[in-house]
């Protein structure tokens, strides 16, 4: 089932085009072998980084594809509806490129930027800790000056691309203020004593390595913070607004394959004579996975189009995130009761997809991290 998509000719749609090729071509065969394995792809990244889809929403001055967040945010959705864990590694790596971005000085930009935005290179977001995940900060690992130079010690974990990354954007407390006490940094994977534990065993996304990162007296130079010191907490906060729209963009991929391959089985299917799409408890269940698959990529494009615009869009954000995840997650359950027993079994890939669909309500701050967010925006508006 093709997604009709809402743009007018010209470049915007031809990227759409051109990574719906790359995606039907590159991603597609590989994805379930990859994923029963736990294989991270490290070489389809560098074909994505070739042709230019890893940096897609940053300045052509900096080496980035200059393209609007809402068209990005398309991009992921294609890559996510083949394969969702190569759709999630492209969104943390563009979060980890946000700071420098934003945040970063003319030098570092001018530093870091070409490099991080090449297509060669590939970013690790460390904010969460075993005991700081939704609320970040409570975050304990640090950093302490050391003449020009820190030192940072400590661990971060859940920290996708773990141990494959090539540098890794790392929130460390640099001092007691609880609010203002944590700095963000650049470091660079090959610094002496930085390591990274054994991958997670995970219940899906299993060809995205998640592991936990070791700081062992890690030397970061100085020029290798970025912003103020004790800025690092609105920084996080700032690229999570732009991180929750790519989870929302990858979760209405993984709903509109598992739809795909539903509204598919239930056209072939014949029970009692008929095919079971057009049994009205399936057919009906059918529309109410198209309905909300559409409402939810809705959602995040709203987002995406206030933040073109420039103008405020955290709750959106959070909006979008919400509706997109819990969307996901039914449209997946739903797509296994459609194919009934066939559904639970490996030779078809709605159990994967269900599997997918879980961990998009939980990272990028909970769904009911989301719902505290939204509330409170309601509280003071």
């Amino acid at each position: 089932m093709k997604v009709e998509r809402e743009l007018p000719p010209g470049e915007a749609r031809e990227l759409l085009e051109l990574t719906v090729e790359i995606a039907d071509k590159e991603l597609a065969p590989r994805a379930a072998q990859f994923e029963e394995e736990g294989r991270f792809p490290r070489e389809v990244f560098g074909l994505l980084g070739e042709a230019g889809l890893l940096t897609l929403p940053f300045g052509e001055d900096v080496g980035g594809g200059g393209q609007p967040y809402a068209v990005y945010l398309q991009v992921l959705e294609e890559l996510a509806a083949r394969w969702a864990a190569v759709a999630v590694g492209v969104s943390v790596h563009t979060l980890s490129c946000h700071p420098v971005s934003v945040f970063g000085s003319a030098a570092q930009r001018q530093a870091l930027l070409p490099w991080q935005l090449s297509g060669a290179a590939l970013g690790a977001y460390c904010l969460s800790e075993e005991h700081a995940g939704s609320d970040p900060s409570a975050i304990r690992a640090g950093a302490a000056r050391d003449g020009e130079a820190w030192v940072a010690r400590g661990a971060k974990a859940w920290v996708t691309h773990g141990g494959e990354a090539d540098f890794y954007t790392a929130f460390l407390r640099t001092s007691e203020d609880p609010r203002n006490g944590i700095s963000c940094f650049h470091v660079d994977a090959r610094s002496p004593g930085l390591s990274a534990g054994a991958p997670e065993r995970k219940m899906g996304l299993r060809s995205s390595t998640t592991a936990v990162m070791h700081f062992d007296d890690v030397r970061v130079p100085g020029d290798r913070l970025i912003g103020e010191p004790g800025q690092g907490l609105k920084i996080a906060l700032s690229a999570l607004d732009a991180g929750r729209l790519g989870i929302a963009a990858v979760a209405v991929g993984i709903a509109q394959a598992a739809l795909n391959h539903a509204v598919d089985y239930a056209r072939e299917r014949q029970t009692f004579g008929r095919r079971i799409i057009e049994h009205q408890g399936v057919g009906f269940l059918l529309a109410d996975m198209a309905a909300r698959t559409e409402a939810a990529r809705a959602t995040y494009l709203v987002a995406a189009r206030r933040k073109d615009a420039g103008q405020a869009f955290g709750r959106q954000a959070s909006m979008a995130k919400l509706i997109a995840t819990d969307t996901a997650m039914a449209v997946t359950t739903d797509a296994v009761q459609v194919l009934g027993g066939a559904g639970y079994v490996r030779e078809h890939p709605v159990e994967r997809y269900m599997r997918e669909a879980k961990i998009t309500q939980i990272f990028e701050g909970t769904n009911q991290i989301q719902r505290m967010v939204i509330s409170r925006h309601l509280a003071d508006s």
